[in-house]
């Protein structure tokens, strides 16, 4: 059984240049784990009060697990407010964004439907100096260390 906890991983913190709300911390847990989930992946991120994840695609389905927050949740061109615990479905290539309207910090886990998947950015991510995040390339990455 391929079991993670959260307090056994190491987050990334990125953030957008001159966007002081547009940062996050996240963490791929299943990746460079093994053979375990061939046809799905998970994305664990937290927002801070005011802080959003930029807009952006995935080449996946992905089902997002609001475990806690208040978030104002864009996709494709409508937007709604979501409340913790709950569950919101984005279809693949669909543009959407999150943003953390509540006063605590937000806790989601999202789904994909692929064991890799390719996410665009409409901003670019620092320290890493990208707008493209793919999980096969950090799964290699995780795997050679």
């Amino acid at each position: 059984m391929l079991a993670v906890h959260l307090n056994e991983v190491s987050f990334e913190e990125p953030w957008v240049e001159g966007a002081p709300h547009q940062r996050l911390r996240f963490v791929f847990p299943l990746l460079g784990r093994g053979p375990e989930n061939e046809h799905s992946s998970l994305v664990y991120f937290e927002l801070e009060p005011g802080n959003e994840l930029v807009r952006h695609t995935d080449s996946a389905e992905e089902l997002l697990f609001i475990v806690q927050g208040r978030l104002e949740v864009s996709v494709g061109d409508e937007t709604g407010v979501v409340e913790g615990p709950s569950f919101a479905l984005v279809p693949a290539l669909a543009p959407h964004s999150i943003r953390n309207i509540g006063t605590e910090t937000a806790k989601v886990a999202g789904f994909f439907a692929a064991r890799h998947v390719v996410s665009h950015f409409d901003s670019v991510w620092q320290p890493i100096n990208t707008s493209v995040v793919d999980t096969a390339q950090i799964e290699q990455q995780l795997v050679a260390q």
